[in-house]
């Protein structure tokens, strides 16, 4: 189970209360304009202006903690400064590919631990990423007439932008490359791949395994696979529990069946 939802908020040109002062307010401060939000420091201004979130960086604990209250009270999202418990959101630790963004939190354990993980990942996610994004939003309407099925867009997609492909999202590329690829891009077929694990561990998965996990349309398990191997799949794949006639031509797309680890005689 993850311990908070990710999700990424648009506040271009929107109030939002950053009350308190000091190094971190002004880093919060910073955040938020950077992302075109509008700051405003009085709660109060901010309740009345319609804002959504607020942060709340005091000294004082009693003080923090009435302002934390207030806000929730009025409907806003909070963020307290050094007070996990009063915190609705934290704060991730950014890698800014724009518009990849990558956030790294770890529900307030440690922002140390995090900006360290920023800093590796930094060295490893080349600054053409950015472009690269850029230039598949530019292919989305030619990316549908090629493939007109959502999972035959997406499937394409993952072979191109996977470890060795075209447009690898790890290699330093060109925003031309997109053009260049969309002129002989291909698509997994689909069918039935079935999986037998090794142990309930899912870092025991090949990276072949993983990859046809984490592409699937469908997900047929055993009723003993682990959550935390079915936790690799997407989201918002389809998931039956493995039965009598489960057969990939049932079921259109890519089907990745999962079977329990089996002793070995």
């Amino acid at each position: 189970m993850i311990e908070s939802l990710p999700l990424f908020h648009r506040i271009a040109g929107q109030p939002v209360v950053v009350s308190g002062a000091g190094d971190v307010a002004e880093a919060r401060r910073r955040l938020v304009e950077r992302a075109g939000g509008v700051v405003i420091a009085d709660l109060r201004e901010g309740i009345e202006k319609g804002a959504r979130l607020a942060f709340i960086v005091h000294e004082d604990d009693a003080i923090a903690e009435a302002e934390a209250m207030r806000a929730r009270g009025a409907g806003l999202l909070v963020n307290a400064a050094d007070r996990p418990s009063l915190c609705d959101f934290t704060v991730p630790s950014l890698l800014d590919r724009s518009p990849v963004l990558v956030a790294i939190g770890t529900a307030g354990a440690s922002a140390g631990l995090a900006k360290q993980l920023r800093l590796r990942l930094e060295q490893i996610m080349p600054a053409s990423l950015g472009g690269l994004a850029t230039a598949l939003a530019k292919a989305r309407d030619v990316l549908r007439i090629r493939f007109p099925d959502s999972g035959e867009r997406r499937r394409a997609l993952d072979i191109a932008l996977g470890p060795g492909g075209p447009l690898d999202v790890l290699s330093d590329i060109g925003p031309d490359r997109v053009q260049q690829w969309l002129q002989s891009a291909r698509s997994d077929p689909g069918g039935g791949v079935e999986i037998t694990l090794r142990s309930d561990d899912p870092e025991d998965l090949t990276l072949r395994e993983a990859r046809l996990l984490g592409s699937a349309d469908v997900i047929a398990a055993e009723a003993g696979v682990p959550s935390a191997v079915l936790d690799r799949a997407r989201a918002d794949a389809k998931r039956i529990v493995l039965g009598n006639g489960i057969f990939a031509e049932d079921h259109p797309g890519l089907v990745v069946v999962l079977r329990t680890a089996r002793q070995q005689a």
